[in-house]
């Protein structure tokens, strides 16, 4: 966007002519050409790294006050940040799919975009990360680009109306409801209230408007209720006959994922393998081929993708380890948790049949609320259904799961990330397989970076 352009979108006054071919509001993300967005924070200014962005390359600035170099002043930077999502949204002729749910929506999010770039190689844009909240999506929006054919975004939420706001600024095309489960029961009375939240992505629904929902959660009716006044078709996607979408059959993949013929609208019927592990990374890929085929992709160049689809940081990627006398495998799913997320990555770490002892690293899920100590509790059961050899512990929430195993599994219990990495590193041998998944507040990336790069 040109300086008058960005100027207009915001209604703010530029101080010089430039150009800027990106955005960011983190100044060790600014790149040459990138526009510096200032954003006034709880615990940071902006302003005070608008030198530090004009070093690394910055092409201009959005300041609330004067600074040396090309900028645009306007009244206040966060409001600036949301007009300019509006224009880049308002100017793009791509098919949007907007993704939310209690889990799985980044991979399903990965997922997409991998099959949409397929289709559409170098013009398929997606959100970065998990930029998923009241700045990340006006961000993802703002950095679209012009001649974009299709964009898939995040949209998360921890509280009711949320999403409302983002799917209003995004206006999908697309609106998908990967699943609901108790996450951030802290902040609701029910997980019906969940649900409810979760459903306000459809009021976003561009005229004409598609809704993808999970039959085989038990809100999949709530959800449709919510859809039903915003889209023109609701379509549900699971593995229990009488999805609208349904996995027809599922096999296991050589190398752990899964071999699914898939049933889609229309008679139309595709068999692609699906490289990640687990049930619940089969009923993402139903609604992701759902989601292109609804805005034009290509199903096939779309199985292809989900064939070859790595794991992703935080969620799934997979690293050989060096220890001593050997290899060990770890699997990084440390980016978040809540219980319906554990119990699915548990189950298909306990149904891959590789030899050696399972090590699960398990940090405490937060934002629970008062009923915390059931829900870490009943992870005994997914646990000792994965048949883990061992497990470690890692938070004071996660006492309560310590004592659900009681005798039944070899365990430790520490504190905090740091005595996780020196309990791991005391435990894991050659052979072994390491699972590490918990909230991401709990801290253990850092755990895989120490095992992964062999830090201390």
């Amino acid at each position: 966007m040109t300086s008058n352009e960005i100027a207009a979108a915001v209604s703010g006054t530029a101080s010089a002519r430039f150009e800027a071919t990106g955005v960011a509001f983190d100044s060790r993300e600014i790149g040459p050409g990138d526009l510096f967005v200032a954003m006034k924070g709880e615990s940071a200014d902006g302003h005070r790294f608008v030198g530090q962005a004009f070093a690394a390359g910055a092409a201009g600035a959005i300041v609330s006050e004067p600074v040396e170099g090309p900028h645009v002043l306007v009244a206040d930077t966060a409001a600036a940040l949301n007009d300019l999502a509006r224009a880049a949204r308002a100017r793009s002729a791509a098919r949007i799919v907007g993704v939310t749910g209690s889990a799985g929506k980044t991979g399903t999010k990965e997922a997409l975009h991998a099959a949409l770039e397929r289709a559409a190689p170098g013009r398929a844009h997606r959100s970065v990360k998990s930029y998923n909240n009241h700045t990340g999506v006006p961000l993802s929006l703002a950095r679209m680009p012009r001649d974009a054919r299709f964009a898939v975004l995040e949209m998360g939420m921890n509280h009711a109306g949320e999403l409302a706001a983002l799917t209003r600024l995004v206006r999908p095309h697309v609106a998908i409801v990967t699943t609901i489960a108790p996450a951030h029961k802290e902040f609701f009375d029910t997980v019906e209230a969940i649900a409810d939240a979760k459903g306000e992505i459809f009021q976003g629904l561009e005229e004409g408007g598609t809704a993808f929902v999970p039959f085989d959660s038990p809100y999949c009716g709530r959800l449709r209720a919510a859809a039903e006044p915003y889209a023109a078709r609701i379509l549900s996607f699971g593995l229990d006959d009488g999805a609208d979408i349904r996995a027809r059959d599922v096999v296991r993949a050589p190398g752990g994922g899964s071999l699914v013929t898939a049933a889609l609208p229309g008679e139309a019927q595709l068999t692609y393998t699906v490289s990640q592990p687990g049930a619940h990374w089969v009923a993402n890929s139903l609604a992701v081929l759902s989601a292109v085929q609804a805005v034009g992709g290509d199903l096939a160049l779309a199985g292809l993708a989900l064939a070859e689809l790595g794991g992703i940081k935080g969620r799934g990627e997979r690293h050989v380890i060096q220890v001593a006398g050997g290899e060990a495998v770890l699997i990084d799913e440390s980016y978040n948790a809540n219980p319906a997320s554990m119990a699915a990555t548990l189950a298909a770490f306990g149904a891959d049949e590789a030899p050696g002892r399972r090590i699960a690293v398990l940090g405490a899920m937060k934002e629970l609320g008062a009923e915390s100590d059931d829900y870490h509790a009943a992870l005994a059961r997914p646990v000792a259904d994965a048949c883990v050899d061992l497990a470690i512990l890692v938070g004071q929430e996660m006492a309560a799961l310590a004592k659900a195993l009681g005798p039944q599994v070899e365990m430790a219990h520490v504190p905090d990330a740091d005595a996780a990495i020196a309990a791991a590193r005391a435990a894991i041998g050659p052979g072994d397989r390491i699972l590490v998944k918990g909230s991401n507040s709990v801290g253990l990336a850092a755990l895989v970076e120490a095992l992964a790069s062999g830090k201390s």
